[in-house]
């Protein structure tokens, strides 16, 4: 059975991630799409809240879990679900460079473990979850967030940030 691990920080989930877990649906046996926690890293929602989030945005399928792991890598966490592949998206530049040297690291800590990497279509390519943070608040934000999140996920923000 070919497992896969897709990590992020899903703050929050974006339509890219949801690009990326159908893909790697199609392309795993199993997916299991973890919430890593860096402690470096100030979130805008809890790690419930995120876990919510993404399952209520992806359908249900028992060949898909949702997991959130900490204070390990994710090749280890990897490892310990008996997952042979990472999976991880590559937006631009900036993500290859960073992909490309932790592909080397995880390769060097566990070399059974395949990263496999994806590039999103371009009307997506440049979706974050920063972005969309980012875009949130003039007039006008709501039509412009809406197209780049999950249905579930824009309820949530407009929810929290009010009118």
């Amino acid at each position: 059975m070919r497992t896969a691990v897709y990590a992020g920080s899903f703050d929050p989930p974006t339509n890219g991630h949801m690009w990326m877990i159908e893909r790697g649906l199609e392309l795993f046996d199993r997916l299991i799409v973890a919430i890593g926690d860096n402690p470096s890293k100030h979130y805008t929602y809890s790690i419930d809240k995120r876990l919510e989030l993404l399952r209520a945005s992806v359908p249900s399928c028992e060949r898909l879990s949702i997991a959130h792991f900490d204070n390990r890598y994710l090749v280890d966490y990897a490892r310990e679900q008996d997952a042979q592949f990472i999976l991880r998206g590559i937006r631009g530049p900036d993500d290859y460079e960073y992909e490309r040297v932790m592909r080397h690291i995880n390769s060097d800590l566990a070399p059974a473990i395949t990263t496999t990497f994806l590039m999103p279509p371009r009307d997506i390519a440049e979706v974050s979850s920063s972005m969309v943070k980012g875009l949130i608040g003039p007039n006008g934000w709501k039509e412009t967030v809406r197209r780049y999140v999950p249905a579930a996920v824009f309820a949530e923000l407009e929810q929290s940030t009010g009118p």
